[in-house]
């Protein structure tokens, strides 16, 4: 058996697959999910070749029995920061005790990971990866953003680029401690000899666009300095109070705004008419006691919407997109199917991938078997590690 993409090789099929999410409304039930009951999948090589019922399964060399269980497209996690050191468990204490969650203890890791060596950095980053790969997530994107320094900067990136494509350079996390007296100064060095060093090592360009770290005009001048050298942006926006990211996102077309934890109307409506993803980061609303983003005016508004775990050290520290998914139903407004196609098609849309996070012909062969018989589960029960399978590029690695 061959596909239509090239590939050839070992056809290996997934049978007796209870419920299966394609995220393609032309298959199965034409919901967003394109749900198949009694489903099959066949996999050649890293590819999806063949989607369907399981008793219209073509021969292949190698079968694998799901056992009645569900599979989705592996989690897209669009928003991580994992390249840095050291731990935030006494601040994490302390605000759980009663004081507020501000951009100022970014510093705090700032400084454990310029002492941190290559090797530490990337074993902290391997580690999380492979926790994040339990849990059923087969692409994800990472940021620099704990060095602020040009050598610390382009070291993270370095180091990130040699595990994911989805590399995003976060000099403008937050004014180096080093330019506390000197903002334009530090705006300048992140556009210029930073930008310089860090370009070549990733795909993305992103800015915290806050109170407390960069300002519209300074957000502006970053992202398009950063698309001149060919970086596209995305854009940290509007977590901590209303502000002018959402309108700066949509206006540079940026392939998504993260937090969207304050809208005006104007915004909403902003997000709705062009192409720039709300991705929606629970974990930091949970890990911080802060007010919900709303996912049902979103939705309600026709906004593409993605679910990821925004995890780092300060305020998100966790990889289980299926702990988002369960916050995102009881919290957020969002039904189980949309919160499951959020962290799945909707991660993907927030890269501007269309190989990952579906299972149809010509998809990279990404998938995570539950221990359930239904994607609800993940909703119906959190915090139960349901993941009991998954396939990254055709390899089950899991």
């Amino acid at each position: 058996m061959s596909s239509s993409t090239g590939t050839t090789g070992t056809t290996t099929v997934i049978a007796n697959i209870a419920t299966l999410v394609t995220n393609d409304p032309s298959l199965g039930d034409g919901s967003p999910l394109g749900l198949v009951r009694d489903a099959a999948v066949v996999i050649e090589g890293d590819r999806v070749v063949w989607t369907g019922e399981s008793s219209k399964a073509p021969a292949t060399d190698n079968r694998v029995d799901a056992g009645g269980r569900a599979v989705l497209p592996g989690f897209v996690d669009s928003h991580s920061h994992l390249v840095f050191a050291g731990d935030r468990t006494e601040e994490f204490n302390a605000r759980m005790s009663g004081r507020g969650y501000t951009a100022g203890g970014i510093r705090t890791t700032v400084a454990a990971t310029r002492a941190a060596t290559d090797g530490e950095l990337e074993a902290n980053l391997t580690r999380f990866l492979s926790e994040a790969l339990r849990q059923g997530t087969t692409t994800f994107e990472t940021k620099s953003g704990y060095g602020l320094t040009v050598a610390d900067e382009a070291r993270a990136l370095r180091l990130a680029a040699r595990h994911t494509d989805e590399v995003t350079y976060l000099g403008a996390h937050i004014v180096s401690p080093d330019y506390a007296d000197d903002p334009a100064g530090y705006v300048a060095l992140v556009t210029g000899e930073m930008l310089d060093a860090c370009a070549p090592h990733a795909r993305w360009i992103d800015v915290f666009c806050e109170k407390g770290a960069f300002d519209g005009d300074q957000a502006r001048a970053i992202l398009t300095a950063g698309r001149a050298k060919g970086l596209h942006p995305r854009i940290h926006a509007n977590q901590l109070s209303y502000g002018p990211g959402v309108q700066l996102a949509v206006e540079l077309d940026a392939a998504s705004a993260d937090h969207c934890t304050h809208l005006t109307d104007a915004d909403v409506d902003a997000l709705a008419s062009g192409d720039t993803v709300a991705t929606l980061l629970p974990g930091a609303e949970f890990s911080t006691r802060a007010e919900w983003p709303d996912a049902r005016r979103l939705l309600d508004a026709g906004v593409t919407v993605a679910l990821s775990t925004d995890c780092n050290p300060g305020s998100s520290f966790t990889s289980s997109v299926p702990f988002c998914i369960a916050l995102a139903v009881r919290d957020m407004g969002m039904t189980p199917d949309e919160a499951v196609w959020s962290a799945t098609a909707g991660g993907a849309a927030a890269l501007r991938r269309t190989d990952v996070g579906r299972v149809t012909p010509g998809a990279r062969a990404d998938l995570t078997l539950l221990d359930a018989p239904s994607h609800v589960h993940l909703a119906y029960r959190p915090g139960v590690p349901l993941v009991s399978g998954v396939w990254r590029r055709g390899v089950r690695v899991v």
